[in-house]
């Protein structure tokens, strides 16, 4: 495939997969009077099902059965699956309750987290437009704080849950679905128990639900999988920065959802944080390509 087909490609991909990301709050409002519990236990036994399926398809269950024998990855890939479960908790119960606002803010503030825990646990050094966009952001929640008394703290625990498991990823050289699907299988003893033991609702028997709400419940695990598959397929073609132009898509359509769709109310003082977090993007974003551009000249 030639480089500008490559790219072609790679943006499709790229536009597939945070477009999907962008546009979940619609499939988790379909199912918004069951509980995020149940929701969750869903996501992760179907997940599960529908990557076991891709892993072996794509003949990666070699790497799949080699990490079952190092327990040292495991462990690590058990401290990222209940990162990962935390995550989607959290996202599910913010879309469900109304707080989808919270939760495009989270995903808004994640690139600078993904910043701060560089430079704190792998010694990066921020340039000094990085610095400036890093305390225009902190600027911004604290404006939060003092005008309406709390911190977003759905916001914050998003992008803290998302960034911590990124790191921890990073430092392992397995490949995404594979980590994912044993990811998933960590979560699933935890989440067929709950299931089995302790969830007691009007749905939790599958056989005494409707056709519709159990197509519903098996999606879950295409909602994870889709647009991990484009996005995967968008990082091979694309470089990280390029990439990165495209990750401020999903939140962007959650927050178009939440003001014009489900009309959740954007308090003032939210619209400033807002304000403050956009314009630390833009100055985060515009620095990425002057420093990314330079680089590509002087070789």
């Amino acid at each position: 495939m030639a480089a500008t087909e490559q790219t072609r490609a790679g943006v499709f991909n790229a536009l597939g997969a945070y477009f999907m990301w962008g546009l979940a709050p619609l499939y988790f409002k379909l199912i918004d009077h069951i509980s995020a519990g149940e929701i969750l236990l869903h996501r992760v036994v179907w997940s599960c099902l529908l990557l076991f399926i891709l892993v072996f398809a794509i003949n990666k269950y070699r790497q799949f059965f080699s990490i079952l024998l190092q327990p040292k990855v495991l462990f690590t890939l058990l401290a990222t699956s209940l990162l990962l479960a935390s995550n989607w908790f959290i996202f599910i119960w913010a879309i469900n309750n109304n707080y989808m606002l919270d939760a495009s803010l989270g995903y808004y503030i994640n690139p600078l987290f993904n910043v701060a825990l560089g430079m704190i646990f792998l010694g990066e050094r921020l340039r000094k437009w990085q610095k400036f966009a890093v305390g225009l952001a902190l600027l911004g929640v604290a404006v939060q704080v003092v005008t309406l008394g709390s911190l977003p703290v759905i916001s914050l625990a998003l992008a803290a849950s998302f960034s911590v498991y990124g790191l921890l990823r990073k430092k392992l050289a397995i490949d995404t679905f594979v980590a994912l699907l044993v990811e998933s299988l960590l979560m699933l003893p935890i989440a067929l128990g709950y299931w089995l033991f302790f969830l007691n609702s009007s749905t939790s028997n599958m056989f005494n639900n409707t056709v519709e709400l159990n197509t519903l419940f098996v999606m879950a695990g295409v909602i994870t999988t889709a647009p991990l598959l484009c996005f995967t397929a968008a990082a091979k073609r694309l470089t990280l920065s390029a990439l990165g132009f495209f990750q401020y898509i999903g939140p962007s359509l959650m927050f178009l959802l939440a003001t014009f769709v489900y009309l959740e109310p954007l308090a003032p003082a939210k619209l400033l944080t807002f304000g403050f977090i956009w314009t630390a993007l833009l100055i985060f974003s515009v620095d990425s390509f002057k420093h990314t551009a330079k680089r590509t000249i002087t070789k």
